[in-house]
């Protein structure tokens, strides 16, 4: 032992080891994220079906872990009433009151201005993330965020340039608050070439109206779509699908602002990519996730443009592809014959030359291709055959390993148990003698004793649980499921429609199938909490099991380790079905069912 000066210099270096490993370490103790998406638009809209997946996904990459997120949709943009705002901020409050976020996006300048009249009562002290199409955002405290006005006047310089000869644009919005605010900008940015050409504004009509004005435009006009939520006639539409019947019976080419309108029947524009917004607003939701103060982070403009052509809709309006200025994205392209064929056809024409030579050597080999076959289907019966045999042999032999844990369990509880409760017998005689005659290491004996018998007891209803056979499937299984509330994992145990008496191999069957599964998510899966699902259908018994744990690759499993195996080789020696989904990082589900009995097949009906 040293007693010397440099004991404690040495303590404190393992400390200041130990507090550096725990602070320096934030990967291994870093908890995960929740974020917030609050939707300005329905359920419904392209952004918000592109936001709830894709998101996501990206602050999972940009954090290397997994990002919990939950979405509401609050439709801010389509309404101007304080009421309705008031209703929406109680909805808010209601549904994730006790709830914290660790982040909130808002996904629309409607929700910004929402956020702006009860943010800090509706989440205290979370940063806020936003995206704003309007210069005027204001800018919360503890937030940042992206500002990009839809630019809608680069749309028409684009068309100038694939139909010079234009000389009309038809303007086309609708009657909603959110379709007149884009009307507004249109007419301020699309102002600059009212001087070269007549803008017409299409606003708010009633549909039938706007389809007839559609289908008779004058020639060298264009349709320039902007949005319709609703028409004069206090109709409601999906802006897309009303895209799609302008589509249908307009008689001059379309043109719109945003890359969702891309394959609905617009020749193209230069469109607001959705995509890239989205990649701006992760990044700064990564860096104020990963600790950095959202107000320390300054409000970017990205540009978000991309020009983009439709292939399809250039053909359609005989617009030629060489107007198409370099750098535009040309998309649903369809090559030619000769382009996707070449090669073949080529090829082909080498085949037919060369066929005149080959014809005896083909026909030779297809003889020799006959007498292949014909042996190689004798081997596959005979590899059928093996197949069949070490089948029946694998359930012959887990037939006989049962039987041998039934012995050894009623040698171990019928024999050693017994003895065991016979010298625990005799040791508390011993204990209760006088104290003067009384050893202490008679009562250390007895409490060993009893220890010993504990073991051997768990060690017999390991090998052969009596309760399977005495009291059914669904009590052993409860049974098993209290012994794994001795250890740290959970076990839930749910059952439906699954017959009192079932046959004695399928009760065997199941209940190994389910206790080897607990011991693998408890040995190698790093398992927390294991579900076991048992329903009985029509025909057969339906066994479903999963786990929280670390998950590994199936094939390289199956390769590996007997336990897969021998579940597998159970399920399959009573014709039954098995199946292992598993991948790294994503648990463990395992699905089985066995055939019933027609007598169980009878009560489950019943």
């Amino acid at each position: 032992m040293d007693t010397g000066p440099a004991a404690p210099s040495r303590l404190r270096v393992v400390w200041a080891a130990i507090v550096a490993l725990v602070f320096c370490a934030p990967d291994a103790w870093a908890q995960q994220k929740s974020v917030l998406l609050l939707h300005g638009t329905r359920a419904d809209a392209r952004i918000s079906v592109l936001v709830d997946v894709e998101l996501p996904r990206m602050l999972d990459r940009g954090l290397g872990q997994r990002v919990t997120h939950s979405s509401t949709y609050l439709e801010l943009a389509r309404t101007n009433d304080p009421r309705y705002r008031s209703a929406a901020a109680d909805f808010v409050r209601l549904k994730y009151q006790g709830r914290r976020f660790d982040l909130v996006i808002a996904l629309h300048q409607s929700v910004l201005e929402f956020l702006a009249d009860g943010t800090d009562r509706l989440f205290p002290g979370t940063p806020v993330i936003f995206f704003s199409d309007t210069p005027r955002a204001q800018r919360l405290p503890n937030s940042t965020g992206i500002v990009a006005e839809p630019d809608l006047a680069s749309t028409i310089s684009l068309t100038a340039k694939l139909q010079p000869s234009i000389n009309r644009v038809y303007v086309v919005t609708g009657a909603d608050p959110a379709d007149k605010v884009f009307e507004s900008r249109a007419r301020a940015q699309l102002r600059v070439f009212e001087p070269r050409l007549e803008i017409t504004y299409l606003s708010g009509l009633p549909t039938h109206e706007l389809m007839k004005r559609l289908s008779t435009l004058p020639d060298h006009s264009v349709i320039y779509y902007i949005l319709v939520n609703g028409d004069g006639m206090g109709g409601s539409f999906h802006p897309l699908e009303y895209l799609q019947d302008i589509a249908r019976v307009a008689n001059v080419p379309i043109y719109s602002w945003v890359d969702s309108a891309m394959g609905e029947g617009i020749v193209g524009g230069s469109l607001k990519s959705q995509e890239k917004q989205l990649e701006a607003l992760a990044e700064l939701a990564v860096k104020v996730l990963r600790g950095e103060a959202a107000d320390s982070i300054p409000l970017t403009s990205p540009n978000l443009q991309v020009d983009q052509v439709d292939w399809r809709q250039l053909r359609r309006w005989r617009i030629s592809e060489s107007r198409v200025p370099a750098g535009t994205l040309v998309r649903f392209k369809d090559p030619s014959v000769w382009e996707r064929y070449k090669v073949y056809l080529l090829a082909a024409l080498v085949l037919v030359l060369a066929q005149t030579t080959l014809v005896i050597g083909l026909l030779v080999q297809s003889a020799r291709r006959r007498q292949a076959e014909e042996q190689v289907r004798g081997s596959q019966a005979k590899l059928q055959k093996s197949y069949d045999r070490i089948r029946k042999l694998g359930g012959r032999l887990l037939e006989a390993q049962e039987a041998e844990r039934a012995r050894l369990a009623r040698e171990l509880h019928d024999d050693i148990s017994q003895q065991l409760a016979l010298l625990a017998t005799d040791l508390e005689l011993m204990r209760q003698t006088p104290a003067a005659d009384r050893s202490p290491l008679a009562a250390q004996a007895w409490v060993r004793t009893q220890s010993i018998a504990r073991s051997v007891h768990d060690l017999a209803y390991r090998l052969y649980p009596a309760t399977l056979r005495l009291i059914g499937l669904i009590p052993a299984l409860q049974a098993l499921q209290r012994e794994m509330e001795r250890s740290v994992l959970v076990m839930n145990f749910v059952h439906t429609n699954v017959p009192e008496t079932l046959a004695p191999e399928v009760t065997l069957c199941v209940f190994r199938v389910v206790q080897e599964a607990l011991q693998n998510a408890l040995k190698y899966s790093s398992a927390r909490e294991v579900s076991v699902f048992l329903k009985g259908m029509t025909d057969r018994l339906q066994v479903t099991i999963t786990d929280d744990g670390v998950g590994f690759e199936v094939g390289a499993a199956m390769g590996k380790g007997l336990g897969l195996v021998s579940m597998g080789e159970r399920v399959e020696a009573l014709n039954g079905t098995f199946e292992v989904h598993s991948a790294p990082g994503a648990g463990t589900r395992l699905v089985f069912s066995v055939p019933l009995p027609a007598s169980a097949r009878a009560a489950a009906a019943g």
